[in-house]
């Protein structure tokens, strides 16, 4: 355990709290019958009481400042382990997850483990202690009467254990209803701009403010046998102590008892069944909490597609960037039936730059996918420099490669930060040199704090096309020597596309660069053109080549070109 020092603190002081609460009812003993009957002692009598209960009270905040603290360190360890598990997933989870339910389990979900170390765990322990604690002292102070309150320890036990199964898995519906609309509403913010063009924020607001009326009504639910469970619990309780006190009394009238000796019984008698009726508290919410770290467990126990080697090979030092897909076929997870690529084979040499064309859904996007590792294939090799992607680590093999996305992410940071993130290690002065690179030096600078200004999230203060040039100085940072470009300039208008155009060409000297391109203009200078259709390849050549040679490309060329 990460936290073993305020475990034991907490511990300490949950002993000293315990024991002082159980000095207290002893110390009334004393002050009922000497100080009250003599009236010698009654002095050191409540002197006795108030030491005891100034103890109760500095140990009761020690318990609570030693395990709050508990509660926030194991939360936040929590939190860390299950993001760090999340992100280093394959992109199959997140194909098939929702962001905002991953965010909520990740929040909503770990704020219910934090009630419980932080609150219910303490309670439930001092709770115990105290009963047993209660449970020894009625019997030496009683034995009869104890006897009369044991009866009712059973009848408590039972609702609870009747209830608790019913609880757990309404607790876990409960949760799950508030994932939905937080994923309602975290989708729904995320498009604001599609929302609002398309007038339908009164939509929006209807199927939010349904998701929450299903979460509370399951909520209610939950509540509702919460709250049956701790009503039938706490009268069986106390019906067992009132018929207690009616036995103690008659027990006082007859002389065979004190009235200390019942009021040090009473005081007993109440911290149990307050304890048990905390216990029955708990009990409802360890029920609710098992519901959340089901769905927590659930994330850890998510294993991503792409395994590691315990002993990953390595890549060669200079990188050459010779790429090779032999014999790949790949179906998506989502999309079985029909595979992206299909005994596919693919050759890059080491500096080439290569387009890729051809209608949506050929299979281009999943070619560099396959080459990040994203995804394996369900048949045949991805090669970089002859090794089999499949033996390296992703994390280096992505370190070797610089991605241009056509829909680039913008994190709600600074210009500068969002640059660096292509190299952590960058300067400033690097930073800047890639923004010019990218054409995207001018319209920082203008920002109210230059390259410090925050972009927004997802880059809201920006367009399409200044995102775009972020995202190109991000890659121009990178340096790596194989380049990807995804529609690259695709946001760009023309007189920034030229620009962006110029310094992509010399960021790809030297470089082996795959270019994923609509537009067919942008790659007329390409090494090669390979052209895509259905997950093969269909014809590939120069430009002037494949215009020759007539079909798809052809048909695209005289499209963009002619028509």
């Amino acid at each position: 355990m990460r936290q073993k020092r305020l475990f034991a603190a907490w511990l300490v002081a949950l002993a000293a709290s315990s024991t002082a609460t159980l000095a207290l009812p002893v110390a009334v003993r004393h002050v009922i019958d000497q100080g009250f009957s003599s009236g010698s002692n009654i002095d050191a009598t409540f002197a006795m009481v108030l030491l005891v209960a100034l103890a109760l009270a500095f140990a009761t905040a020690a318990r609570f400042f030693f395990v709050s603290l508990l509660g926030e360190r194991v939360v936040a360890d929590l939190r860390n382990r299950l993001y760090a598990h999340l992100v280093g997933l394959d992109q199959d989870f997140f194909e098939r997850s929702r962001s905002g339910e991953l965010v909520s389990r990740l929040s909503a979900d770990t704020e219910l483990l934090r009630s419980v170390i932080g609150s219910t765990m303490s309670v439930a322990l001092r709770s115990v202690v105290t009963v047993l604690g209660s449970v020894v002292m009625l019997v030496v102070t009683a034995p009869k009467l104890a006897g009369w309150a044991l009866v009712g320890i059973p009848l408590f036990v039972l609702p609870l254990v009747l209830g608790g199964r019913r609880l757990q898995k309404i607790s876990r519906q409960a949760q799950d209803r508030v994932a939905d609309a937080n994923s309602l509403a975290a989708e729904s913010l995320g498009a604001i701009r599609t929302v609002q063009s398309h007038a339908r924020e009164d939509y929006e607001r209807e199927r939010f403010a349904g998701a929450v009326a299903l979460s509370v009504d399951t909520a209610r639910r939950r509540i509702g046998v919460q709250s049956l469970v701790t009503a039938v619990a706490i009268s069986l309780i106390f019906g067992a102590i009132i018929l207690v006190l009616w036995s103690g009394a008659h027990d006082v009238i007859r002389g065979e008892m004190t009235a200390g000796t019942l009021g040090q019984f009473v005081l007993y008698a109440l911290l149990g069944a307050g304890s048990v009726g905390a216990l029955a508290e708990v009990w409802n919410e360890l029920q609710r909490a098992a519901g959340g770290m089901g769905r927590i467990s659930e994330l850890l126990g998510e294993r991503s597609g792409i395994t590691v080697a315990a002993q990953p090979a390595a890549l060669p030092q200079p990188l050459r960037g010779a790429l090779r897909l032999e014999g790949v076929t790949f179906h998506y997870p989502s999309r079985p039936e029909a595979p992206a690529l299909h005994d596919f084979d693919l050759e890059v040499a080491p500096g080439e730059t290569v387009a890729l064309v051809g209608p949506s859904g050929a299979g281009k996007s999943t070619i560099l996918a396959m080459l990040l590792r994203f995804h394996d294939p369900q048949s045949g090799t991805v090669r970089v420099d002859g090794i089999d992607v499949a033996t390296l680590d992703p994390m280096a093999l992505r370190e070797a490669m610089a991605l241009v996305p056509q829909h680039p992410t913008i994190f709600a940071a600074s210009a500068r930060e969002n640059i660096r993130y292509g190299r952590l290690g960058a300067s400033d002065a690097e930073v800047e040199a890639a923004a010019r690179a990218a054409e995207a030096h001018e319209f920082i600078a203008a920002l109210p704090h230059g390259y410090d200004e925050q972009l927004g999230e997802r880059g809201a203060r920006l367009s399409g096309g200044q995102q775009q040039r972020i995202a190109i100085a991000r890659a121009l940072l990178r340096d790596a020597p194989i380049l990807l470009l995804d529609e690259a300039t695709s946001a760009l208008d023309a007189q920034s596309e030229r620009a962006v155009q110029t310094a992509l060409e010399h960021l790809m000297e030297g470089r082996t660069t795959l270019v994923i391109a609509h537009r067919l203009a942008t790659i007329l200078k390409a090494d090669r053109i390979v052209v895509m259709d259905q997950g093969r390849i269909v014809a590939q050549g120069t430009h002037g080549q494949l215009l020759a040679q007539g079909g798809l490309y052809a048909e695209l060329a005289r499209l963009q070109f002619i028509d």
